[in-house]
């Protein structure tokens, strides 16, 4: 018996017509089923679809699907993740208007993914370059401002000289900006934080309550909130060794259990002592220099090789004032974790430790 192989080039525009037509996939406010929400993280719209999109979307449409068939209201809508530096650079580049060129992408990518035929409400179409949508955004700024709970303060950032732009983490490779190739810099700039740390416990706690959510996606989220218990330890400084003026050193550990396996004392490059101590010593001053060309993710400091300057500066133990320590500045430290400082133990798989068998210091 002859069957009838199937032509998309046929086929799907015929049936994406008669969805379109029969707006099939438009959730409606009214409707009385039960209400199903399917997103998608949206594309940043560089001009193409690639494959990473295809499968993202792909994922998203058979739950979308599923649940429209299993009897949902679904909601399944599409947006763009379009404002920002990289696509006015991306303008310049190519003598362009910022606004010009990314929504001639958005035109571009929005007919390629019709292509798929996905299940998905265009109706609800926006992109975070609309103005009527950071609009919005200011306003809910200005809400959380208005509260309290957004601060203005200088943080390290990875900054990509030619770009002119900050870049995350995932962004930095091998020292370099991944769209430019320069060599990134790590500065000092002012920026509006949320603090979101003054509900540190209450995240963690209802956690706790996502008891359908799979066990290592709650390891992550609690990782990613970063609460820890921990105790402040200051180490006063032996005063034949430090600048006038200096007299402790804070530290933060979440094992002062530990205290007296301390061998030796670690402070970050943004440290205000290293800093100090910096503006008099150009050795130092370039080691410094150096930690701040590193990049700051997770696998950045786990690779690298883990390298200290000897300060010669010297702390006593805060039990035993005989006992005294040298302190390094070192390139695994990160000055926005804690107060920028560590103590060392002898034990190298000691939680509070960071001070592995590879650690080169001069």
């Amino acid at each position: 018996m002859a069957t009838e192989r199937y032509n998309p080039r046929v086929a799907e525009p015929r049936w994406q017509k008669a969805w379109d037509e029969a707006k099939l996939f438009e959730a409606s406010n009214d409707d009385g089923r039960p209400k199903y929400y399917v997103l998608e993280m949206f594309p940043y719209p560089s001009g193409r679809i690639h494959i990473g999109h295809t499968r993202n979307y792909t994922m998203g449409d058979v739950v979308a699907r599923y649940k429209r068939a299993r009897g949902y209201n679904v909601l399944h809508p599409m947006g763009w993740d379009a404002f920002g530096m990289p696509a006015e650079n991306a303008a310049m580049q190519n003598k362009v208007h910022p606004k010009e060129w990314t929504y001639q992408n958005i035109a571009v990518m929005r007919d390629q993914l019709k292509t798929f035929g996905l299940s998905l409400d265009w109706s609800r179409e926006f992109a975070t370059c609309d103005v009527d949508y950071y609009h919005r955004q200011q306003m809910l700024f200005v809400d959380f401002f208005e509260k309290g709970l957004v601060t203005r303060k200088t943080s390290k950032v990875n900054w990509d000289p030619v770009d002119q732009t900050v870049l995350a983490n995932e962004q930095v490779i091998d020292g370099r900006g991944w769209r430019s190739g320069a060599e990134v810099e790590q500065r000092e700039l002012a920026q509006w934080f949320f603090k979101i740390t003054d509900y540190a416990q209450d995240l963690v706690d209802a956690i706790d309550d996502l008891d359908q959510w799979p066990e290592k996606v709650r390891l992550m989220q609690r990782n990613w909130i970063g609460r820890s218990e921990g105790m402040l330890i200051r180490w006063a400084f032996a005063e034949e060794t430090v600048p006038e003026g200096v007299n402790e050193l804070e530290v933060y550990t979440t094992r002062p259990d530990t205290l007296f396996g301390a061998s030796f004392m670690a402070i970050a490059a943004d440290h205000p002592l290293a800093k100090t101590l910096a503006a008099e010593n150009a050795e130092l001053a370039a080691f410094c220099e150096e930690c701040r060309r590193m990049g700051t993710s997770a696998a950045a400091l786990e690779t690298a090789e883990k390298k200290g300057f000897d300060t010669g500066v010297r702390v006593r133990h805060p039990f035993d004032p005989e006992w005294t320590l040298p302190v390094y500045v070192a390139n695994f430290v990160l000055m926005d974790y804690g107060t920028g400082a560590i103590f060392a133990v002898r034990r190298a798989t000691s939680a509070t430790s960071t001070s592995p068998t590879n650690t080169a210091c001069r």
